[in-house]
């Protein structure tokens, strides 16, 4: 059974704190054979940075006073990836399943939220792939103009998922700047709005973009 719920905008912690309790919920149930939900979660979040367990501080540029100006946060966290940026305008997912009931390991999981975003993305017009060596969906691949337009990073343990994706759809890239986004320092960050000079609605984006994440997994929606 999954299911989808829309926390709206929440800061990081909270969300963070809520998976982190879902999460552990769900292993629990699996490991003793008990009634448990999988779960596609949606939200936003006010300006905040997260820097993965194997990210690099030096690709935050900006110190805390810095951060407290632009009333932004920085958390390190438990997922894999470097450092991202989170904000209003863009979609987060955070998936919380047992990749077991979709027969997936967690390189196809990947690749499947992934494909997902790609698809998308070719809703609105936009070729979008993947990059060699890079994580999430990007734009321009193989030209000098690559740009990313959704970071992933995911925790698994027991073959059950938490954190997801973040996709840029009316984000104000200019949050980007203060960062080497993914620990990128040649690459660039774009949006929905950016590529198509406009803005989108919110709700449209991820109603197809929990159809397509449905799909792929084969659940109905």
């Amino acid at each position: 059974m999954m299911i989808t719920e829309n926390w709206g905008i929440v800061s990081y912690e909270a969300a963070w704190q809520r998976q982190t309790v879902l999460f552990d919920q769900l292993i629990e149930a699996k490991l003793h054979e008990k009634p448990y939900t999988n779960r596609l979660i949606f939200c936003q979040h006010p300006h905040v940075y997260t820097l993965g367990k194997h990210g690099k501080t030096a690709n935050m540029l900006l110190n805390e006073n810095q951060l407290h100006a632009l009333h932004a946060e920085l958390f390190h966290v438990d997922r894999g990836g470097d450092i991202t940026y989170h904000g209003p305008g863009q979609w987060v997912c955070y998936p919380i399943l047992n990749l077991e009931d979709y027969n997936l390991g967690l390189k196809e999981y990947l690749h499947l939220l992934e494909e997902a975003i790609i698809r998308l993305c070719g809703q609105y017009g936009i070729e979008a792939g993947r990059v060699e060596g890079a994580t999430g969906v990007w734009l321009g691949t193989g030209t000098p103009d690559e740009r990313k337009i959704c970071a992933m990073g995911v925790r698994s343990s027991h073959f059950v998922t938490m954190h997801g994706l973040a996709f840029n759809v009316n984000t104000d890239l200019r949050y980007f700047g203060y960062i080497h986004p993914c620990g990128f320092i040649n690459k660039g960050v774009t949006s929905l709005a950016a590529e198509l000079h406009r803005e989108l609605p919110m709700e449209e984006v991820r109603d197809k973009l929990e159809k397509l994440i449905r799909n792929l997994l084969g659940e109905t929606v």
